[in-house]
């Protein structure tokens, strides 16, 4: 039944494929660049992500590969262990780690993300994607693609990038630029509305047929207008299949001794399940389909990813939110995509890097604007809004932290202040406190616990407790509550045994 469905969908699924094939490509190799590790690392953790994650994946529409969070944790890794085939022994253990997880049931983790924050994450991607992608529209390639930070290793920032490349353009990379945006926004507006054929060929594809086009068009002085080494795709060239082979490196298991291999591991499988997890919670609100990805199938795939990935001298996987959304815009149904976009890069790598090493980063740089507008459309911001502060403070909080800081951190910073909001309700809506008649003409207070009574809630029921006046009687309702805190029966005894000071009394 499976199979017959992977079949079904297929004339979804492989535009879709071609269309993340090409967005991998040049992120693998900057995020390689970014980690200080062999280029072709890059395009080996892509090949990895697509095929073993995506065939051991519960996801559907879910693409793996290297990701940008961790190419700091990778650069240094590197420099402490001191060689990559010993790093790459560190990948290995991080993937066993990860099998354990998953077998040991820890996806749970995904569902505490605050919805917000996860929405607050895919508007800061979105915007992020965009910020990014302008210097590469106009021709200005300084900054490695798939680079999320902030603050850029060329020295300049997400914002100088964009004021220097407004400078330093390039009009060759500018029309294609122009063009291959005309034409995104005419197929998604107007041609596919038109007839079956644009659902099938996607704009994405057109535009990078027609980069490889222009570019050739420029070398041969046809048209006159040029574009530098650094401003098209750059994927290392094998002469023959045993140049081929020897871009791939083994790990040292000699390494196992030292124990910042262990370290090293750790962290990285902690930090790669949590970018995976939160990339899972994100691309299941954007497919449209409202499927559930397993959490705890999504840890054993990527732990299965890395094991391998580390074996043949790859960067360590995670699902990547980047490529999973390109895969849902361009119109990918089922996780056919993300095996068939793994597909095409071993091939590519192989035998296509000649005609691929012609694709202007121009080209690629108008998909991403697309694929960054349709992550952050004005109307999710309006309906954020309009869903009140305790949403829409973690959503632009998140946003901001994303932008200003990298992923992961402002994902951390969404996520502290949609634990205070979700802390502040509990703190509110912990009892109900009544005045329901008089005694002898003293007050008869009733205090009513709601259903799940934490520790967090101890501040505000103390709070109503010292409120009550001498000479009165309270009744405490336990009847609506399922589970009390210890904290906070031990604050009632401790009030009931106070209150004979005061001359109250309680009932409970």
């Amino acid at each position: 039944m499976e199979k017959q469905k992977l079949l079904k969908e297929l004339k979804n699924d492989l535009p879709a494929s071609i269309v993340v094939f090409f967005v991998a490509v040049p992120l693998c190799l900057g995020i390689a660049l970014a980690s200080g590790a062999p280029l072709f690392s890059g395009i080996i953790a892509g090949i990895v992500g697509g095929i073993v994650v995506g065939m051991a994946s519960g996801s559907s529409l879910g693409v793996s590969g290297p990701a940008a969070g961790l190419a700091v944790i990778v650069f240094s890794a590197i420099a402490t262990l001191g060689t990559w085939p010993a790093f790459l022994t560190a990948v290995v253990l991080a993937g066993c780690i990860q099998l354990i997880l998953g077998f040991a049931k820890a996806g749970f983790v995904a569902y505490f993300f605050p919805s917000s924050v996860i929405k607050g994450m895919l508007s800061g991607i979105g915007l992020l994607i965009i910020l990014k992608q302008i210097p590469h529209a106009l021709g200005y390639d300084k900054d490695a693609e798939g680079d999320e930070s902030f603050f850029q290793n060329n020295g300049e920032n997400t914002f100088s990038s964009i004021s220097n490349a407004m400078e330093l353009f390039t009009p060759g990379a500018i029309l294609i630029a122009i063009i291959s945006l005309a034409i995104l926004i005419l197929w998604d507006t107007v041609l596919t509305k038109k007839h079956k054929i644009f659902q099938l060929i996607q704009g994405p594809i057109v535009v990078v047929f027609l980069g490889i086009l222009m570019n050739y068009l420029y070398q041969n002085n046809i048209l006159n207008f040029s574009l530098a080494a650094d401003q098209v795709v750059n994927l290392p060239e094998p002469k023959n299949f045993n140049e081929f082979i020897g871009l791939f490196t083994f790990p040292d298991f000699s390494a196992l001794t030292s124990y910042k291999v262990y370290e090293v591991a750790i962290v990285l499988a902690i930090i790669a399940s949590i970018e995976t997890l939160l990339s899972v919670e994100a691309t299941d609100k954007l497919d449209p389909a409202r499927r559930v990805t397993p959490t705890n199938q999504e840890l054993k795939a990527q732990g299965l990813g890395n094991i391998i990935s580390g074996l043949i001298g790859g960067l360590p996987v995670t699902q990547v939110i980047v490529r999973s959304s390109a895969n849902i815009n361009f119109g990918g149904k089922t996780k056919m995509s993300t095996i068939l976009h793994g597909i095409f890069l071993l091939i590519s790598a192989m035998i296509l890097t000649p005609i691929l090493n012609l694709l202007p980063l121009a080209s690629l740089a108008a998909i991403l604007l697309m694929v960054g507008y349709k992550l952050t459309k004005p109307s999710l911001f309006k309906q954020m809004y309009s869903l009140g502060w305790t949403q829409f403070i973690p959503f632009v909080v998140t946003i901001v932290g994303i932008i200003f800081t990298d992923l992961l951190k402002g994902i951390t910073i969404g996520i502290l202040f949609g634990i205070f909001y979700v802390l502040r309700e509990s703190y509110r809506n912990s009892h109900r406190h009544d005045v329901i008649t008089k005694e002898n003409g003293n007050d008869v207070h009733r205090i009513s616990l709601a259903e799940e009574v934490s520790f967090f809630n101890k501040a505000s029921i103390l709070q109503a407790l010292d409120a009550i006046p001498e000479n009165s009687k309270v009744i405490i309702d336990f009847t609506k509550s399922k589970s009390i805190s210890f904290d906070v029966i031990e604050l009632i005894n401790d009030f009931e045994k106070n209150a004979l000071t005061k001359n109250i009394h309680v009932e409970k």
